[in-house]
Formats: structure tokens, sequence, C-alpha cells
């Protein structure tokens, strides 16, 4: 999930764009305060589906309660430690002396100040890897298809789960690959018309009234380019921005669309792999643990910067962008992300690492179809459920249900089981700030195996280079959520993560249009202050041991609506 859905996805008929051309805006979003923070707005007053932050934190200190520092750890793809709206909501490790070379802790990780980074090694980082229906590909495919029939038919009845996830794999490598090798044609001749486009504009403004005086063009390149203009001119995001901007404006889309795409052409090499070269362990050993390196950031950490600023950015400067956990929460930076799929060995011990270095929420936005090493992953949900720890999770944006595609790693072992086989998993969907349109276009959904809505579309938050940007997409969405979930645990220390779960779901704001009832368990967007009502009401002990709390009845209830 990692660079979803890029401001560029206007090629795929400008679709996204169109959908929010009933929302276009008269100022700049990049001046727009309001839509900075919106996804903090109280949707009783509002009418916006925002979560309500101010509001929790006057609802919980007006019952006395004091908070506790929650480390929240974020698994992605790196974060800029030192950037001025994150730096005094970093965690630190108390029990390591920075850089002495050595591992004061005896956790098996020299110098992990702020986090450790599983995808690095003594010779760099990674940066770009494989999808992991490449990795299966390039495994399985001399196993089931080799050279001789007889072994291959032996090795499909011998191993029947791995030759059903191969042919899966075999499936989604042959359409997501030349899908890329597509995008990346378009988009590299679109960026080589933008100088046409621009001359014919004319020095004019982008409005249908400009695009309609245009004389059809006898150059081919000329008459491509008028098209492409004939439909920015109906996005907001183009509509009415003068020659200059707009030719600014399609630069910086065209780049970011060109960036992600061109890293698939090693996505998607069956013989690319700069696993043994990097990080140097054995991929295969799963027990292997200690490998990796202590760079927080690594070459690419605009995700998960983003994504740590949601949780717990602090307003800076001219910035007024603050995360909801932002009063409470310090972000661990747990490497784990490439560009491209993440790999199961180091999930595993991701969520390890993150739970046995005191974080008490973790988020994971990220997935994908297949998972080879699932089983081990799914120890690790086990090993954080013993342990105490919520496991916040993306629901993935493929816009599909997630029961008919499931995204890994996932709390569901089959889409047919009745409830999941951990209680620490909070899955998570993204919402817009249209009522109409509360379903970000792009978000998974399921009424059974995801559990709330939150916002994630138009989400101001930290990049690198100490700057602020907007993105979309689940993973948005779920960090919302994990710092909802940071701010309960801060006020009420004893809370267990299906009591969360349960105040979350139990407690969102309801929204019955377009069947967005049936999107989710809660059937509505996260409302904090209600959760750390119903969390008081319902699970507060006063501050002592809360092991003698019972379970939720069944979250179920609560979506009998």
């Amino acid at each position: 999930m990692k660079k979803v859905l890029l401001a560029a996805v206007f090629l795929a008929g400008f679709s996204f764009s169109y959908a929010q051309e009933s929302q276009a805006k008269s100022i700049d979003p990049k001046e727009d305060k309001d839509l900075m923070t919106w996804y903090h707005k109280d949707f009783s007053t509002s009418k916006v589906y925002g979560v309500n932050t101010a509001n929790a934190y006057k609802y919980l200190e007006s019952k006395g309660l004091k908070p506790k520092t929650v480390v929240v750890g974020v698994l992605d793809s790196g974060v800029q430690v030192d950037h001025p709206g994150l730096v005094k909501n970093i965690w630190s490790n108390p029990n390591e002396v920075p850089g002495n070379g050595k591992d004061d802790d005896g956790n098996g990780y020299i110098d992990d100040i702020h986090g450790w980074n599983f995808i690095g090694g003594k010779n760099g980082d990674i940066d770009i890897d494989n999808m992991e229906v490449t990795r299966v590909v390039a495994k399985y495919k001399p196993v089931f298809e080799g050279d001789d029939s007889a072994k291959n038919k032996a090795n499909q009845a011998k191993m029947p789960e791995e030759f059903a996830m191969y042919m899966k794999s075999k499936d989604l490598f042959a359409k997501k690959s030349v899908e890329a090798k597509q995008a990346l044609q378009t988009y590299t001749m679109i960026n080589s018309i933008i100088p046409n486009m621009v001359k014919l504009l004319g020095g004019k403004p982008v409005t249908a009234e400009t695009i309609g005086a245009i004389k059809p063009p006898t150059d081919q390149k000329d008459a491509i380019a008028l098209q492409v203009l004939g439909q920015v001119s109906q996005s907001p995001e183009f509509k009415g921005k003068s020659s200059a901007d707009f030719e600014k404006l399609m630069k910086e889309q065209m780049k970011e669309a060109i960036d992600h795409y061109e890293p698939q052409s090693k996505q998607y090499d069956l013989s690319y792999d700069p696993r043994k070269e990097i990080v140097g362990d054995n991929y295969d050993d799963y027990s292997e643990k200690n490998y990796g390196n202590n760079d927080y950031e690594g070459p690419d950490a605009e995700h998960g910067t983003h994504v740590a600023g949601i949780i717990a950015g602090l307003p800076q400067g001219k910035e007024i962008q603050y995360g909801v956990a932002s009063k409470v929460a310090k972000i661990m930076s747990v490497r784990t992300v490439p560009n491209g799929d993440e790999r199961d060995k180091d999930v595993a011990n991701a969520i390890r690492y993150a739970v046995d270095n005191g974080a008490k929420v973790l988020n994971m936005s990220f997935g994908k179809p297949v998972s080879p090493g699932k089983n081990v992953v799914w120890d690790a949900f086990k090993y954080a459920e013993d342990k105490g720890v919520l496991l916040v999770k993306a629901a993935g944006n493929e816009n599909e249900d997630v029961a008919e595609h499931l995204a890994y790693p996932t709390n569901f072992k089959n889409a047919t089981d009745e409830k999941p086989f951990v209680n620490n998993v909070l899955v998570v969907g993204a919402s817009t700030n249209r009522n109409n349109e509360l379903r970000a276009s792009f978000s998974n959904y399921n009424k059974k195996m995801v559990n709330v809505f939150a916002p994630g579309e138009e989400i101001y938050s930290t990049v690198p280079k100490n700057e602020y940007k907007y993105l979309q997409g689940t993973s948005m969405a779920s960090p919302v959520v994990a710092g909802a979930a940071a701010v309960l645990l801060a006020y009420m220390p004893n809370l267990k993560p299906y009591q969360i779960i349960e105040a979350l779901v139990k407690s969102s704001n309801p929204n019955a249009e377009n069947k967005f009832s049936d999107y989710s368990q809660a059937g509505g967007v996260i409302d904090l202050q209600k959760a750390a009502e119903y969390a008081y009401t319902n699970f507060y002990d006063g501050g002592k041991s809360s092991s003698k709390a019972k379970p939720a009845k069944s979250v179920k209830k609560a979506v009998k609506k």
C-alpha cells in the first residue's frame, strides 16, 4: 500500500478528479487551513465525518485522568525522525547509548535508538524490492512448471497449497506487470506533451472556454495534447489554473506517476533480488531475527513519515497540522516496507521488535494478495495479542470486498471463518469529507472483516525534507485510528485491545447513505470522543488492573442496528 493513489490517477478516466468536482474549492489546498485539519472535526457540529479529536481530550481531562505516554510502532517505509513536526514526538530507547556501536540493552540490535530497519544491512538499505507475486512465481515456476512434466505433476499433488498460491500469483503477475508497463508508457507520453499543452493554452487559463476556442490541430502530438487538456479542464485540481500553474502542476503529477511506475520494471522482474547483497540474511530462515541496521528513514520515507505525522505530528512554524495522538504518543520507526511488497519475515520480526521494546499500538499500512510466510506473521500476531498490543491495519486500496480478495496480513485465516483468530487486530477502511460519497472510491470493505472507517482522503501530513503533503489511501485512515487508540490507552492504560476495538466500533457515527453501513462492522466513521465515553463507562476501572475485566459480549451486537 506504499505510495497509494497518486494525484496522477486522473489518467484512469479522470474518475478521481470527477468524483471531487462538486467539492471544487476556491482556496488553494496548500493554503486551506480548514482542509488541512478536516479529519479532526466534530461531526455533531460540523456535519463533516471527522474523528472529534479535541473534544475527546476535553472529555478525558474532565474526568480527572492523567495521560501516560503511549509508544506507537510505525511499521512502514521509514520515518524522518528529525522532521520539525515530529522530532519532539519520536521515541528514544532509554536503555541504549547513542552511537557507541554496542548493544547496550542486549536486545540483539546495536544502537537502536529510535527503532530498527529490517530491510537494510551493512551494505546499505533496500529501496526497490519485488512484488510478492514476483517472488512466488520466481520460486515455484521451476517446481510446478519445469522441464519434467511428471515431476511437475507430482509436486503439484504434493504441495497443493503452494501450487494454488503459485497459480494465483502467476495470474496476478501477468496482469499487473502488463498494466505497469502500459501505465509507464502512457505517463511518459503525457509528460512529453506538456509543452504542447502549454502552447495550445497560449497563456490563457485552463477553462472549458479556453479549450473550446482552440482550433483542431493537424499535428498528432498537439491533437493528443488537446484531448488531455479537455479532460484536465474538468478537474477541480486544474480548473481555472493559469498556464504557468498548470505547467508546474502537470510536471509534478507526471513526475510522481513516473516515479511510481518506473520501479515496477524491477518489481516485476523475475531475476531481480536485492536481498542477499544488501541485507545479507538467509531469507528462507524465518527464525533469523538479528539482521538489519539502525537507519530509521531509509531512501524513501514519504509514506512512513506521512503516517507518523497523522498519529503524532505537532504544529510548527506556519504549519498547523497535528496528529490525533500528538499530546500523548511517541513514534517508534520500524522500517519494514520497501518500494514494493513487504516480506513476511520482516513483518513478523518488526511486530516482535516493536512489542518487545514497549510499543502498545502498531500501525501497519501495508498489504498484499499472497503471503508465503503467513503462518510466521500469524504467530507474531498471536505474540502481540499475548502481550496486550493492538495492531491497526489498513484494509487496502483496491475497491474490493476483502472477503473475496484477502489482503495479507489478515486476522482471518479464512474468509469463511466466523471470527478472527486473534482479538487484537483492528482493520480500517478510508472515508472522505463528502457525506454522500463517504466511502473513498478506492477503499476495500466488508461488513465482517473491516472493523471501522476513518478519514483517508485528502489527508495533510508530514513528509521528508521537512515538508508537508496531501496523500490518500487506507494507509492514511489506519494511522488516524492508531492515533485514536493511543489516546484511549494513554488516559486508560488498563484497556485491552479488544476493548479499544469495541469502543471504536460501537461509538462510530453511522451513515446509511449509498450502503455505507454495509461496508464495515461499525457502519460508520470513528468518533474519538464517543469512543472515550464508551470505554470510560464500560471498561475503565479507576486505574486498577483490568485482569478481571470481562471480554466484550460480541462486537456483532454493535452493528445490529
